[in-house]
């Protein structure tokens, strides 16, 4: 978690500028602060929050980008980003002119994805913490894009933060003076793996976390007749612990001034990363209160709203559970870090989507408050359709399923939102069906079975009248005729269906239903005598025998 302000748009260009994008109109001084990082979707328009950054993925035709240009303007967005290169053409001027909405090119090469999470590591998005800016060393907490400038201004050369897995965890600017290396390994987030295997086969990273002073490295084959530029690297640590490094592409092995200076830089680096990985875990308990307060309705939900920046918007709760029998899950603390891990996941998804979602785990659910347009009637099915998204993600490995509530417009009915997504969900953890997504008016029937099932269960009443008998016979004959009506009534009175789904030939089936006839006084051509049959064989569960071969009749 960052405690400082949120980027504007000058300070994200003045971190991913030259590297990753470029201003092509508009004003980069705007003062207003980022509210988020929305992708653009003309078939599906997400729900803005005030000064967003834009992603046009697709955007190329200029009529189109100053129709979009516009379109933001009335939604107040900040900036437009699209491909380059960006036709040259005056209604995107005009547009850009009047909108007062920037335009602004990705970088060919640059994924999508990467600028995404990019974005939003700078802007700290999920921040929910503290309002005061916090520091460390002199520098805002957690800001390791603002530490990478600092190391480049040290050491007049460019520079990254990558983590143990040699993954970019930050960078400086001026990564257009280094080599084709250093701008793969920033437009891809990650140290070319052929670049990566070449400098741990040379002993680089055994060297490397060896020693707490920066280690030089001489210019390494990229490709045929083209050597990178030396790199001077030190490691990142915090006692015994490697928690990463920091590269900078020089011209020439450092001096003794800038040796120090780099290794003093380090250990700031260090600082700033642990206190990065503990406030992952703050915020995310801060984040858990704030959603758990806000679902139960009372005088501290608005608060809660305000903070996680949802109020005075509808919105719809998801729930995501694991369920507990899940075979591929060792234990409870395997089944506990596989929550977890799946509400972190369900958090990242719904945030992909809706910029100013939140999620946490609340107990062993994973709540998600989704906001949507006050304009639009279909919420609920537009949140079926992204939690179905997110189970298809994450495969069959786990059956996680999800319950979906009804979309709430005041505080008040939050818990009500709430109630109705835990119903769904509960219907989907104890169905046997392949339903991993569901909605309370999917399933509002089974829920009310179950409902009554608990209250029966908890004043214990036990079967009666025909049941009874029924059951009674079972227990003192050793026979299935419960076993028999249940089998004919779920086949809805269809002989050949029921004998097969108990094994039996539809003589010796129509024999025992006339049996059972008999002996529960059962009058089956009459409709409310099958339906008291049903309701009690669904509701108060007598004996569920399984059908042998050739059971007595």
């Amino acid at each position: 978690m960052t405690n400082r302000p949120r980027a504007s748009l000058g300070r994200v260009l003045d971190d991913l500028g030259a590297t990753l994008l470029e201003l092509v109109h508009g004003d980069p001084d705007q003062r207003a602060e980022i509210g988020g990082v929305v992708i653009h979707d003309p078939l599906d328009e997400p729900v803005l929050p005030r000064h967003s950054l834009v992603l046009g993925v697709g955007l190329q035709e200029p009529s189109l980008i100053a129709w979009t240009l516009r379109d933001l303007g009335r939604q107040q967005a900040a900036g437009l980003v699209v491909r380059s290169p960006i036709a040259a053409h005056d209604s995107i001027t005009t547009a850009v002119a009047e909108s007062g909405v920037a335009l602004l090119g990705l970088t060919r090469g640059a994924s999508w994805d990467q600028l995404a999470v990019l974005l939003r590591s700078l802007l700290a998005e999920g921040d929910v913490g503290v309002a005061e800016p916090e520091t460390l060393g002199g520098m805002p907490s957690g800001d390791l894009f603002a530490l990478a400038n600092a190391a480049a201004a040290l050491l007049d050369a460019p520079v990254t933060i990558e983590d143990r897995s040699s993954r970019v965890l930050a960078f400086s600017g001026r990564q257009d003076e280094a080599d084709p290396a250093r701008v793969e390994t920033v437009l891809g987030r990650q140290v070319p793996q052929r670049y990566s295997r070449m400098l741990s086969e040379r002993g680089i990273f055994r060297e490397l976390y060896r020693t707490d002073r920066p280690v030089y490295i001489p210019p390494l084959p990229i490709v045929e007749d083209e050597l990178t530029l030396p790199r001077v690297a030190v490691a990142v640590r915090a006692g015994d612990e490697i928690l990463g490094s920091i590269w900078a592409a020089v011209r020439a092995p450092l001096t003794e001034e800038r040796s120090q200076a780099f290794s003093d830089a380090a250990k700031l680096v260090a600082l700033h990363m642990l206190r990065i990985r503990a406030g992952a875990d703050v915020e995310r308990r801060l984040r858990a209160d704030l959603v758990s307060t806000a679902l139960e309705g009372g005088a501290g939900a608005r608060d809660a709203l305000d903070r996680l920046g949802l109020a005075d918007q509808p919105v719809v709760v998801l729930a995501l559970a694991v369920p507990v029998s899940d075979e591929s899950l060792v234990g409870e603390a395997g089944l506990a870090t596989e929550r977890q891990r799946l509400a972190d996941a369900f958090a990242m998804h719904l945030g992909a989507v809706h910029p100013r979602s939140a999620s946490a785990l609340v107990g062993d659910i994973a709540y998600g408050l989704m906001p949507v347009r006050a304009d639009r009637a279909d919420g609920e099915e537009r949140a079926v359709r992204i939690a179905k998204d997110f189970l298809d993600r994450i495969g069959e490995r786990v059956t996680a399923t999800i319950g979906v509530g009804p979309v709430v417009r005041e505080t008040s009915r939050l818990p009500h939102a709430r109630a109705g997504a835990d119903r769904a969900l509960r219907v989907l953890r104890t169905g046997n069906g392949s339903q991993r997504v569901a909605r309370l008016a999917d399933v509002h029937v089974e829920t009310l079975l179950l409902e009554l099932r608990d209250l029966i269960e908890a004043r214990g009443d036990q079967p009666t009248g025909p049941i009874a008998r029924l059951v009674a016979y079972d227990r003192d004959h050793n026979t299935n005729l419960v076993e028999t009506l249940r089998a004919w009534l779920d086949a809805f009175g269809d002989v050949i269906a029921a004998a097969a789904a108990v094994y039996v030939h539809p003589n010796t089936f129509r024999y025992r239903l006339r049996r059972l006839a008999e002996v529960g006084a059962l009058d089956l051509t009459d409709p409310n005598t099958r339906f008291a049959a049903m309701l009690q064989l669904r509701v108060i569960h007598p004996p569920h025998r399984t059908p042998t071969k050739n059971p007595p009749g």
